[in-house]
């Protein structure tokens, strides 16, 4: 794949090293190294322990656990590799966080995904790879190149497996309807929308469904989950509408204390997720996790050959038998 001595290296932030592990080995090249280490006060201080002038460095660092943290680093590995004169720095980053603030819906309050975006290109990163963004209008907030992928080519081969009953895609709220009638597509399954009304941060109320759900199994899409309030809100609706079982797909699964105690207690019978951020316990099987590695292996090759990344959007639209 690489001719020469190696210019292509991948190095790992703290918040998700063992993607990062799985992502090299499909790549086949070592992971790179870098030391990141915290002084007394709590700064952040980043040195690569390698070569990297006019290399291809690609930097994998989801922004979670803690946000604030894992951006800090980020921001400074960016600045290291630039001030070592790598060729062209690309932030993978598979979980964009500060995400839910892309627009001013109240007064005097911040556009934080654009402050995020801002920080990131300021940095010194050429270019960004992300996945299943909150809102595809932030891909605009960047002045750089981005590419957007979709969990939706590992999610939907493993459903098609997992469930052999009559689907219907479920958008948990009306804002995620297009993902949803996506899936409703590769899954050649029927589509249904529910109403929803935010109490407070951590609960919502579902009160309207639009679609017929009696007697099949329903799958709930979105993007990312913490409290589990939506996706509870809306499964614990569909059951109630006759909903013969409940499953749900989300490509983030940021779940904490409350989402865990909500998902036990649920009428979801599993929550189909990805490793984009570490998830640390599957709550007595009712998690499945599964490896975009590979998906981000390959469009890590894609983009340092110079490839288009538009084919690993392509999913078998095949009907399920």
């Amino acid at each position: 794949m690489f001719n020469g001595a190696q210019k292509l290296f991948v190095f790992s932030g703290t918040s998700n090293r063992p993607l990062t592990k799985d992502i090299c080995k499909h790549l086949k090249i070592p992971m790179g190294d870098v030391e990141i280490s915290r002084f007394p006060d709590g700064e952040t201080f980043v040195k690569y322990r390698q070569n990297i002038r006019n290399a291809d460095i690609f930097i994998v660092q989801p922004i979670c656990f803690s946000p604030n943290e894992s951006l800090m680093e980020l921001l400074i590995m960016i600045d290291a590799a630039k001030r070592a004169s790598a060729s062209r720095i690309t932030a993978v980053i598979p979980y964009y966080g500060y995400a839910r603030q892309d627009r001013k819906d109240q007064p005097r309050v911040p556009i934080t995904a654009k402050l995020v975006a801002n920080l990131i290109t300021v940095a010194g990163a050429s270019r960004i790879l992300t996945m299943d963004l909150h809102a595809q209008q932030i891909q605009g907030f960047f002045d750089i190149p981005v590419d957007h992928l979709y969990a939706s080519p590992v999610i939907v081969p493993y459903l098609r497996d997992r469930i052999k009953d009559d689907i219907v895609i479920v958008s948990p709220d009306s804002g995620g309807v297009k993902m949803a009638h996506a899936y409703s597509d590769m899954l050649d399954a029927g589509l249904a929308v529910v109403s929803k009304r935010r109490v407070d941060a951590t609960s919502v109320e579902s009160s309207h469904l639009v679609g017929d759900v009696k007697n099949r199994v329903c799958v709930l899409t979105d993007d990312m989950t913490t409290t589990s309030g939506t996706l509870v809100a809306a499964a614990n609706l569909l059951r109630q509408e006759g909903a013969k079982e409940v499953f749900a797909a989300v490509t983030h699964c940021l779940i904490n204390d409350v989402g865990r105690e909500r998902l036990m207690a649920s009428p979801i019978t599993e929550l189909v997720t990805t490793n984009a951020v570490p998830v640390s316990e599957d709550c007595d099987g009712k998690i499945k996790v599964l490896s975009i590695a590979e998906l981000l292996a390959k469009a890590i090759n894609y983009i340092s050959e110079g490839m288009s990344v538009s084919s690993l959007f392509n999913i078998n639209k095949a009907k399920r038998k």
